[in-house]
């Protein structure tokens, strides 16, 4: 029995109750009031009708966030790997360098 109460399914239904019936407590607390004069404006780093607005370029980011997550995995891999398997482990590593390699090559 403790098992079924704790499968995924069972405490996100759980969860979505509790927080559902938290927000219907709290909901004497939120603010209510008028809709401002700019709540529908858009809204750039605090500025209203920025002329200049920069949208800041992460290309050169991506790389580095391919290989954290590549060696993180393979990692997360290889330690939880059985210890009766022999191959997968190793293939695996194959592969994570392999996407290295063709990550770093241009």
């Amino acid at each position: 029995m403790e098992s079924v109460f704790f499968s995924p399914p069972v405490l996100f239904v759980l969860a979505f109750f509790i927080f559902t019936f938290t927000s219907k407590l709290l909901s004497k607390y939120e603010c209510k009031g008028e809709v401002g004069e700019h709540s529908l404006d858009s809204y750039a780093c605090g500025q209203r009708d920025v002329p200049n607005y920069v949208n800041p370029d992460y290309s050169q980011f991506f790389i580095y966030a391919f290989v954290f997550t590549v060696a993180h995995i393979l990692i997360l891999v290889v330690a939880t790997a059985p210890k009766t398997t022999n191959l997968l482990p190793v293939a695996y590593l194959v592969a994570g360098m392999l996407a290295l390699i063709i990550a770093f090559k241009r």
